[in-house]
Parts: structure tokens; C-alpha cells; sequence
């Protein structure tokens, strides 16, 4: 299977998988179980499934079944907090994915419950079956996705983000803070992969570790890029945001050119992390280069 295909192939995948994890909007409460279908159906590139299974089908022999659970958990958590980073308390942005943000379709109160009904529902999912073939590996994973959205992970990079709008940080305040807001749950996305099933040996963990957190970077530089280059309705989210909110960036730090020249940087990391794990890390390959080319 091709890279277009396989890509197709797994983002599908997931979306069934989620709409039978997520509760029918039909139950009670209707409402928010429909908000909550609303924010993680229908929408989005699915990096993070996509890097969960491109990693556990490569190295570590995990059946569809586990990754498309564990795919399943990370990408609950990623929509929680977008619906809860569009919030007017947040980001207070109108547009996410090309359709109105979860706030703006529902109401604020209904948008908070559904992003935490959605975080919950990402441990349940994984609670729920063996993703791993031992009970020390699903703990582990549990653990991992856990950190990620966490105070030393997501949140915690969303509140030094808050924090930051309208100051000067330094170039290093700036990685700090990404590689917890957006790097985190990329990392933990490639780490569950190679978690999943069996898991892998210590020296391609670190290897597998290296690379993610050189994408997680790599991502968030592109986001910036996009932010400052492109339109809105390219985008599917409103374009401009962070400058008009003062909020820091790696364009606003290093110019155009330089966080182009970045994001280059990064791309080459990530792969020269994963040569020495040979032709079993094409998917990986590929999907770094998915990732960079949204910005050229």
C-alpha cells in the first residue's frame, strides 16, 4: 500500500473506531454525548493515530485491533483540548476544522463538559481492552497518556502559553513551552505505538523517542508557519490568531525564513533519528515528511 493510500486507509480506521467508542447522541444526555461526537468525528488529519499505528505495525507486530484502540485514546485527548483551547476563557476562537468550534455550535458550559467527557473517555478506552500483552504494559500506557496531558504535558503548556501572551520570551522559553503543549501528545502517540502488543527493546524506544520529540517541534513550527502564511479557509481554523492575541511564536521570534529554515532542521533530526531502525521506519519517514510539507 502507498503512503496516500495508507494514510486514507488508517485515518477511516479510526474514525469508525471512534464513532463506536464515543456514546450515540441519542442517549442520555443527548446533548452533550452529541457535542462530544461533534468535536472528535468528521474532521482533522489524524497525525496522532497515524503515528500509533505507523509505529506499533512496524516494530513492535501489535494486531489493528490494539492500535486502533490506542490510536482511539490518543486522539480523544487531542479533540478534548481543542475544545477546551477554543474556549473564551482560552483561545475564544469561532472556527475549528472548517465548521463552528463546540462553544459557538453548543454553548460554553456544554463544550467544557464534553471536552472532559472526552478525556475520561480516552482512559476508558483504554481500560477497556488489552493493548498490550501484558497488565505492566497497559499500565504503562495509561501512564504515558496520562503525562502527556498532564501538567508537565499539554496543560501545563497551555497555562505557560496563557501566561506568555503579550511578553518576550527567549527562543528557549518558546521549546519549553511547545514541547509540552503540542509535543507531548505526539510523543506519547509514537511511545503507545511502540508500547502496544509486545513493545520494543531499550535502544529502539530511544530511538523512537528522539524522533517523536523532534516532530512534536516540528509540528508546532509548521502550525506557526501556517498561522502566519496561510488563510483561513485554508487553514479550516481562523488564520492570524496568535498575533492578534500577542502571543509568541516561532515566526514572531525568528521571522519567516529562519522558522522555515527550523522546521528544515527538524525534519532532517527525525529522520537521521530513525536510520539506524532501517527500512521498518518507512511510515515514520513518510509521516515526517507529512508533517513538514504542510509548510512548503
Amino acid at each position: 500500500m502507498n503512503f496516500s493510500d495508507w494514510l486514507t486507509y488508517i485515518q477511516q480506521r479510526t474514525e469508525t473506531v471512534l464513532q463506536t467508542v464515543l456514546p450515540a447522541a441519542n442517549l442520555a444526555p443527548g446533548r452533550l454525548h452529541e457535542a462530544m461526537r461533534y468535536a472528535a468525528l468528521g474532521g482533522g488529519k489524524r497525525v496522532r493515530a497515524l503515528l500509533v499505528h505507523a509505529t506499533g505495525s512496524s516494530f513492535t507486530h501489535a494486531r489493528p485491533e490494539q492500535l486502533d484502540r490506542a490510536a482511539c485514546a490518543v486522539e480523544l485527548i487531542h479533540a478534548y483540548s481543542l475544545i477546551h483551547d477554543d474556549l473564551p476563557c482560552m483561545d475564544d476562537d469561532k472556527l475549528r476544522r472548517g465548521k463552528p468550534t463546540v462553544h459557538v455550535e453548543f454553548d460554553e458550559a456544554t463544550a467544557l463538559l464534553a471536552g472532559d467527557a472526552l478525556q475520561t473517555l480516552a482512559f476508558q478506552a483504554l481500560a477497556d481492552y488489552p493493548v498490550c500483552t501484558t497488565a505492566a504494559g497497559q499500565i504503562e500506557t495509561i501512564q504515558l497518556l496520562a503525562q502527556a496531558a498532564g501538567s508537565q504535558g499539554m496543560a501545563g503548556g497551555q497555562a505557560i502559553d496563557i501566561a506568555s501572551a503579550g511578553r518576550e520570551i527567549t527562543r528557549e522559553e518558546l521549546e519549553f513551552m511547545h514541547v509540552r503543549k503540542t509535543g507531548a501528545l505526539i510523543r506519547a502517540a509514537v511511545l503507545i505505538g511502540a508500547r502496544a502488543g509486545e513493545g520494543v527493546n531499550d535502544d529502539r524506544r530511544r530511538r523512537l523517542d528522539q524522533y517523536a520529540k523532534r516532530i512534536g517541534l516540528l509540528y508546532q513550527v509548521v502550525d506557526d508557519i501556517l498561522d502566519a502564511a496561510s488563510d483561513t479557509a485554508t487553514l479550516g481554523k481562523t488564520a492570524g490568531k496568535d498575533a492578534s492575541h500577542g502571543k509568541p511564536t516561532y515566526v514572531s521570534l525568528l521571522g519567516l525564513p529562519d522558522a522555515r529554515r527550523f522546521a528544515e532542521d527538524l525534519l532532517a533530526e527525525a529522520h537521521e533519528a530513525l536510520t539506524p531502525l532501517g527500512e521498518r521506519a518507512k511510515r515514520l519517514h513518510e509521516l515526517a515528511d507529512f508533517i513538514s510539507n504542510r509548510a512548503f
